[in-house]
């Protein structure tokens, strides 16, 4: 009997959080997944930590370590965006394959974890400021308040995140667009923009352009690279290209993934903006708290009253949600499968959305909305180590060296448990870099860190994959299934050959997940040959790249 329970077998909770998405369920136009995918334009994070870098670095320094940040983080995420809506698996799943194992993916499993914990936490201060500011009542209140209503938004994963960001959008787009067009033709806005910040940055000794405040940005900000993470969750919902849907299936995947870029230059500079002209009437003290600088925003439009405050605070609750959809969502699916591994239990994707909301409350109740820079700039050095060692994986082991398998085997019954090539790559590049972000190799490599990780990320791989000569990617070949559909042996539900394998400790066929929560075996189908009948192929995968 297969241990899962709790709706775990329900595809309407599930997602298929542990599985590849199966093509019956992708029912979903590319430009329905891309619009999904971006509702990530409506957190009001970047809005405000704009304005928390330009305070502490100035305007000039604070834009241009981010727009360098963003540059490096589009590069990077291309590949990683592609093959997961190309092979239709989470970012996940994806890490097994490229170069982690089985087992080194839950290392990655628990960064991604992170990344969406503290944007949780994040954006739901933020909503819970714009809470209390409505109510009055306590904030460590809203804090509780605003965690218990993601709960019910996120149970049904993709089928009502489409619907609410659809629904949602247009409201959000008209708002925004108001404010931004009143502040901007408010005189002398973008003088305000770029001044903003400078006086204080100047008192704490910086002064004009500083190569090494540049990079202080720019590292704290390659954290942005895990963005990947949540846009793929969506994208591997992506319909199969064919020859009718490949210039919208194109535009969808780089849109709706990398492009996650454009969205976080337009609330950067939306932010700063906003902030500026905030900053005018409230000091720079509470310029980039959101519900502040929309609510001078609006006023510029309705005239400053009691109704702007309510409209600007139900305008940033209303982005909240729709980001916070995302962030719990996210975490649910990492939870997931980190937990899957470790125990050999899954009981269903609710149960660990409730694990992260949970810990998102934690989180907010220790105040990470005042500590989000000193957060981000240490979280980024593993998270770029991370993506780095994925992207290297994909684009030199896999196309160019061809040391790599040419498709994603992601199933246990096929894995190692480690694989040094990305697991061994990353732990290096991670630790260099926060040992040199504690100073220990002196001040440009402590304000540069996060670029010493990525450039560690990107050479050890492919370094790594040759020492071992790709012995490690496949702990056994694959079965050649064929093309129909069968049934696991241990769930008797129905499945498609990709995501089954064979099992000689239950003499037949298995479903991915049911694999993965099977501990009785003691992964006895790597340690001889496996003889089902079935004849055996060269690599593993769901289709060619």
């Amino acid at each position: 009997m297969a241990k899962f329970s709790l709706g775990a077998n329900d595809p309407a909770k599930e997602d298929f959080s542990l599985r590849y998405a199966p093509s019956w369920f992708r029912s979903w136009k590319p430009s329905k997944v891309a619009l999904t995918a971006l509702g990530a334009l409506s957190a009001m994070a970047l809005w405000s930590e704009s304005g928390s870098f330009a305070l502490t670095s100035g305007f000039g320094n604070a834009a241009l370590g981010f727009l360098l940040s963003c540059l490096i983080c589009a590069v990077v995420s291309v590949p990683i965006g592609y093959y997961i809506a190309r092979h239709n698996l989470d970012i996940d799943l994806l890490t097994r394959g490229a170069g982690f194992g089985y087992l080194g993916s839950t290392i990655t499993s628990l960064v991604y974890a992170t990344f969406t914990i503290i944007y949780l936490a994040f954006e739901g201060a933020i909503m819970a400021q714009a809470v209390t500011l409505l109510t009055r009542i306590d904030i460590h209140l809203s804090y509780v308040l605003v965690s218990l209503a993601m709960i019910p938004l996120v149970v049904y994963g993709m089928k009502f995140s489409s619907k609410l960001q659809a629904w949602t959008s247009p409201i959000w787009a008209a708002l925004t667009i108001a404010a931004i067009v009143a502040v901007l033709t408010s005189p002398h806005a973008i003088d305000h923009m770029t001044s903003f910040g400078n006086a204080k940055a100047k008192a704490a000794g910086i002064d004009g352009i500083m190569p090494l405040v540049i990079f202080g940005v720019l590292s704290a900000n390659l954290s942005l690279a895990s963005q990947i993470g949540e846009q793929g969750d969506y994208l591997r919902f992506m319909p199969d290209r064919t020859a009718r849907n490949k210039r919208s299936w194109w535009a969808a995947m780089l849109f709706g993934g990398p492009g996650f870029v454009l969205i976080a230059l337009v609330a950067w500079f939306g932010g700063l903006l906003l902030s500026g002209f905030a900053a005018q009437s409230i000091g720079e003290g509470q310029a980039n708290v959101p519900v502040q600088m929309f609510d001078q925003a609006f006023g510029r439009i309705f005239g400053h009253s009691e109704f702007t405050l309510v409209l600007a605070a139900l305008f940033v609750i209303l982005s909240q949600v729709k980001i916070n959809v995302m962030n719990a969502y996210s975490g649910s699916l990492s939870w997931s499968n980190f937990f899957s591994r470790i125990l050999h239990r899954h009981p269903g994707r609710v149960v660990w959305l409730l694990l992260q909301i949970g810990i998102g409350l934690v989180v907010m109740e220790l105040g990470v909305f005042d500590a989000i820079t000193m957060v981000l700039a240490i979280y980024s050095n593993v998270a770029i180590a991370w993506i780095g060692c994925l992207t290297s994986d994909l684009v030199i082991n896999k196309k160019l060296l061809k040391i790599s398998p040419p498709v994603i085997e992601f199933r246990r019954a096929y894995l190692y448990n480690f694989n040094p090539v990305g697991f061994c790559s990353m732990l290096i590049a991670a630790t260099v870099a926060i040992v040199a972000h504690f100073g220990v190799f002196g001040k440009v490599l402590a304000d540069s860190s996060a670029l010493v990780s990525l450039v560690l990320a990107l050479l050890l791989p492919p370094i790594v994959a040759m020492l071992t000569k790709g012995k490690y990617y496949l702990a056994r070949q694959p079965e050649a299934l064929g093309d129909a559909t069968r049934v696991c042996v241990r769930c008797d539900e129905e499945f498609e050959p990709v995501d089954l394998a064979g099992c000689p400790f239950l003499g037949g066929v298995i479903c991915s997940l049911c694999c993965s929560t099977h501990g009785e075996c003691h992964d006895m189908c790597k340690k001889g040959t496996v003889d089902l009948g079935l004849p055996a192929v060269a690599a593993a995968g769901t289709a060619t790249p």
